[in-house]
């Protein structure tokens, strides 16, 4: 998987949501579905890099995007509902899911972190995940085959010193994926979810939590997009409940 060669229409006609797509692993996801024929939901909180996303699809030639500028930080219920309205009014059904945006917070140790910062991140990397999943779930369950992606870390599976709020988000993390999948593997066969840990990748996220780390040895987010075609597309029937590195 780590080196699937994706068929070039593997996602024709799928329509797959992904947030935080106006930069870093998210664009590249985004762009990348896109070239394999889906319908991308551009879910973030900047409006101009989303735009700069769906313009880079478009001359691609790739299928129309629809673009979904929402701050999951202060998001509320409705909000979610809101936006599962639209998509099924506009597409009737949803077939992927990749959960891709989170915040870095403080990397400070977990005695004297910051609560509003604690609470800001775990607003964005797990509440949000949590609400858009309960919204979304009917538009999944329409789709012939659905594939729900949370993107997990390295700190999710064993904690280190100093990483705070995103290493319990992260936690939060595995344990939602595991817990959604067990559950509509009774219900809901169709639906399977899994996470991808990207491990080090170039990215802002990166750079800021390691500031004397050389970004040109890292690889870039491009490289581990196989296995992000791999669990969205029909391959991947066979796998649900899992946590892959990307590397």
């Amino acid at each position: 998987m780590f080196d699937y060669n994706a068929p070039s229409q593997l996602l024709k006609d799928k329509v797959i949501l992904v947030t935080g797509a106006g930069d870093g692993i998210g664009k590249v996801a985004a762009l990348t579905y896109a070239e394999h024929g889906a319908t991308v939901i551009l879910l973030g909180r900047t409006l101009k890099k989303l735009e700069a996303v769906y313009d880079a699809i478009e001359t691609l030639g790739h299928p129309q995007a629809a673009i979904v500028p929402l701050n999951l930080d202060g998001a509320a219920e409705h909000d979610y509902l809101e936006l599962a309205n639209t998509i099924e009014s506009e597409f009737g059904h949803l077939d992927g899911l990749l959960h891709n945006a989170s915040v870095l917070g403080d990397r400070t140790a977990i005695s004297t972190y910051n609560p509003a910062t604690f609470e800001h991140v775990m607003r964005v990397n797990v509440t949000s995940q949590f609400l858009l999943n309960q919204a979304l779930l009917p538009l999944l369950e329409k789709s012939d085959m659905a594939s729900v992606i949370f993107t997990s870390s390295s700190v999710g599976r064993k904690a280190q010193a100093n990483w705070g709020a995103y290493a319990v988000s992260k936690f939060a993390t595995e344990a939602m994926m595991q817990l959604l999948s067990s559950e509509l593997a009774i219900k809901t066969p169709n639906i399977r979810v899994n996470c991808i840990n990207p491990g080090a990748t170039k990215t802002k996220m990166r750079a800021s939590a390691y500031p004397n780390e050389d970004p040109t040895a890292l690889p870039n987010a491009v490289d581990i997009m196989p296995l992000y075609l791999y669990l969205m597309g029909e391959d991947s029937l066979a796998v649900n409940g899992q946590s892959i590195d990307a590397q």
